[in-house]
């Protein structure tokens, strides 16, 4: 039996209508133990959220970006430094900056919408 994938939610969203909310909720029902990361709120679709991935216990196996290349660059420092094996960089987060950074940085970057990616559509959220 496999163990469940942990999936960093990089500008999860309590906002339905953006694709940091419809990320979430698209990982959890594919089966993945997700975490909300965005230091604006409290909760997301009643997960507690963490400030940075450094807040967060434990490891984790990918991250999923939401968020403009201002701050996507200070989040792949912290990708890092945690050690996170795959980053996801969605449509509009990946600005060329953001993916040389994560680059030479040694993460494994996928620059495609990772919700297409785990096999779902983001229409269906």
């Amino acid at each position: 039996m496999s163990e469940k994938k942990t999936v960093a939610v990089i500008g999860a969203s309590s906002d339905r209508n953006k694709f940091g909310n419809e990320a979430l909720r698209a990982f959890e029902r594919q089966g993945y133990s997700v975490l909300a990361i965005n230091p604006n709120e409290a909760e997301v679709e009643g997960h507690r959220t963490f400030a940075s991935v450094l807040d967060v216990p434990g490891t984790i196996d990918m991250a999923t970006v939401y968020v403009p290349a201002a701050i996507g660059v200070g989040v792949m420092e912290q990708l890092a430094k945690k050690g996170v094996g795959e980053v996801w960089l969605n449509p509009g987060a990946d600005d060329d900056e953001v993916v040389d950074r994560a680059r030479a940085l040694g993460l494994k970057v996928i620059q495609a919408c990772s919700i297409i990616g785990i096999g779902d559509s983001p229409s269906r959220y």
